[in-house]
């Protein structure tokens, strides 16, 4: 008798879901990867199929965020906790070692945290808190420092479930974004932005790879003396290549950008994302169980936290939705609660599934 596996949604934030079609190409792929009789991850990153593909990821995500030509896109190891080093070690020097830090949650919090090691970061509070609801300052009354040599900021933070969904406009500013786990996932102007750095396993696949898209002339300022494998320049002329690369990681980007580029692209996936956080904010708000803390406009298009009046019913929800198939549903251990990450893979059933569930776990309750 086969046993039939009950349809599993992955709401977990990071690693997370990968589209179903791309997990089946990867399955297919990988005994017999370009008719090479071996997979992707035991070919070398100097054989020609290997740079072909690399070349073809670039690519794809050029067209995708239609990023322009005098943006130069590297693929890095390290995670973006390796960024809140490259960052400073990059773009700072001996002359002018201030960097404004806008803080709106953990990972940007954690970001200025990291860059106190080579820098003077300036911490700017940006995050208002009014009648228990959380919203973000407009960037218009962020108070930079005159000095500073950039500012770094994340647009999405994934432990709060807030968002700033405002683009950057500010003169004589490098302006740095930590775009991890909203990448890909709506509509921007590259142009607003000098470096943005983001992990893959939220919208791009899996851990191990890091993009960076670069404004090509700071690569010219660049700091020689911090190490290679997060020396910008070292990468670029390297093609991104200056040590082996983790080629599954980079394999598995390509097949998630060629995925998004089949069905529609940013502005297509946008629209469903849209309406898979309306749905769920909406059950929320409706309901006399759920609360979530974050203002309309700032609510996180990607990471829905909320949590439950009644906080002693928390375990039996995440019990129970898990046995209907509705996993990685617990909140961050640093604030608890319910988070819901709908990433660009989530598919608008597994978010149509939640909401009922949290309907019918209410009604049960009450």
């Amino acid at each position: 008798m086969v046993k039939i596996m009950k349809k599993i949604y992955n709401f977990s934030a990071g690693p997370s879901m990968i589209p179903f079609e791309v997990v089946q190409t990867i399955k297919k792929e990988i005994p017999n990867w370009h008719s090479l009789g071996v997979s992707v991850m035991e070919i070398s990153h100097r054989s020609k199929e290997f740079i072909e593909m690399s070349k073809t990821i670039k690519q794809d995500l050029r067209e995708l965020l239609n990023i322009p030509k005098n943006y130069k896109i590297l693929l890095c190891h390290g995670g973006a906790r390796a960024q809140f080093s490259a960052v400073p070690g990059n773009l700072l020097s001996k002359e002018n070692m201030t960097a404004d830090y806008i803080n709106t949650g953990y990972w940007s919090l954690s970001a200025k945290k990291e860059a106190e090691k080579y820098c003077l970061p300036n911490k700017i509070d940006a995050r208002i808190i009014n009648n228990n609801i959380c919203s973000i300052l407009p960037m218009k009354e962020w108070i930079l420092s005159k000095n500073s040599k950039y500012l770094h900021y994340c647009p999405n933070e994934t432990i709060e479930g807030i968002a700033i969904y405002e683009e950057p406009k500010f003169e004589k500013k490098i302006v740095v974004a930590d775009f991890s786990s909203i990448i890909l996932a709506y509509p921007i102007n590259i142009n607003n932005y000098d470096l943005i750095y983001a992990s893959a396993q939220k919208n791009v696949g899996i851990a191990g790879l890091t993009i960076v898209i670069i404004r090509e002339e700071l690569l010219n300022i660049t700091n020689k003396y911090i190490p290679s494998i997060l020396n910008y320049k070292t990468l670029y002329e390297n093609e991104s290549m200056f040590n082996t690369p983790s080629t599954f990681s980079w394999y598995v980007a390509g097949l998630v950008l060629k995925w998004l580029k089949k069905n529609g692209g940013i502005h297509t996936i946008n629209y469903i994302n849209k309406k898979k956080s309306e749905l769920l904010y909406k059950t929320i708000d409706n309901s006399d169980l759920y609360i979530n803390h974050i203002s309309n406009n700032n609510r996180s298009l990607m990471n829905i936290s909320f949590q439950l009046l009644n906080k002693k019913l928390e375990k039996k929800f995440l019990k129970d939705a898990q046995k209907i198939g509705l996993y990685g549903l617990q909140g961050h251990r640093i604030i608890g609660g319910i988070r819901a990450s709908i990433y660009n893979a989530m598919p608008i059933e597994g978010v149509e599934k939640l909401a009922k569930f949290m309907i019918d776990f209410q009604e049960n309750m009450y």
